[in-house]
């Protein structure tokens, strides 16, 4: 039987139970809840090795194999599985709020002046425990200004505008942040955002989002064209957004212009979708 590696929670050695049955592994595991501590990691194909996606802070995980430092875990957004530094889990810990602006600091006093810790991005979550003046108290005891969070649950309402936020955002492969972004992460951050489940990576949201719409439809505000490899949305019935290896950035794109640009690379439209 065929498993896609990228949903399927088995390291090469030790396997999740539901797969009993279904591969052959060195052991089972039901697996132990864990979430990402620190701001964003680099979610791996092996050990250490190539990035394919990146988990940001507070992210859901199920840790499935250790192996020399690295993590094998499963990803509850969405259920990509990889691995990522050992040292970036703690124990898990339920979300209150989640990063709504585009990007975020986090400090260590609730005070504009100090030297912030870390950057965090759109998507992040967090426990809020408290406020104090405009910042958010963590349960980790680090604070972050309150008008860059929002309470799970209160989300966005137009993709569109999310993934507007994030022009500029420099293109990154594999990218989920807003130091660094890919055309499959842009789509899955401005979905997350307004509360609609998106898989990873561009076929898997091809295959599972929206739903496909005729030859000729004139595209609104928020579709998805697909191509192999590559998702853009529609802003407007003439401009899309996209993360792109052309501009290297998230950009506007006349959609007549991208759709000619990326035929001309032997890239046919596979799909228009409407959420």
């Amino acid at each position: 039987m065929s498993h896609d590696r990228r949903t399927t929670p088995f390291s090469g050695r030790i396997a999740h139970d539901s797969l009993r049955g279904l591969v052959t592994a060195e052991g089972y595991t039901e697996g132990t809840p864990a979430r990402l501590s620190v701001p964003m990691a680099d979610l791996c194909a092996s050990p250490f090795g190539k990035r394919e996606r990146q988990l940001l802070l507070g992210a859901t995980l199920t840790l499935i194999d250790r192996h020399e430092g690295a993590a094998f875990v499963l990803s509850a957004l969405d259920g990509y599985c990889g691995w990522v530094d050992a040292a970036a889990l703690a124990a898990p810990q339920e979300a209150t709020h989640w990063v709504s602006a585009p990007a975020s600091h986090l400090y260590p006093e609730p005070a504009v002046r100090v030297r912030e810790i870390a950057a965090l991005s759109l998507g992040a979550r967090v426990r809020v425990v408290g406020e104090v003046g405009k910042f958010a108290e963590t349960a980790d005891g680090t604070f972050i200004p309150s008008m860059h969070l929002r309470p799970l649950g209160d989300w966005a309402s137009d993709p569109a505008a999310v993934a507007e936020s994030l022009l500029g955002t420099p293109y990154l492969w594999g990218g989920n942040s807003r130091a660094g972004i890919d055309c499959s992460g842009l789509v899955q951050a401005a979905l997350t955002a307004c509360g609609i489940s998106c898989p990873a990576d561009s076929d898997q949201q091809c295959d599972a989002v929206g739903t496909a719409l005729p030859d000729g439809t004139a595209p609104s505000r928020g579709d998805l064209f697909f191509w192999p490899g590559h998702v853009a949305m529609a802003v407007s019935e003439s401009v899309l957004i996209h993360a792109n290896g052309a501009s290297m950035s998230v950009a506007y794109e006349g959609i007549a212009a991208a759709l000619a640009r990326i035929a001309a690379s032997e890239a046919p439209l596979q799909a228009l979708k409407r959420l």
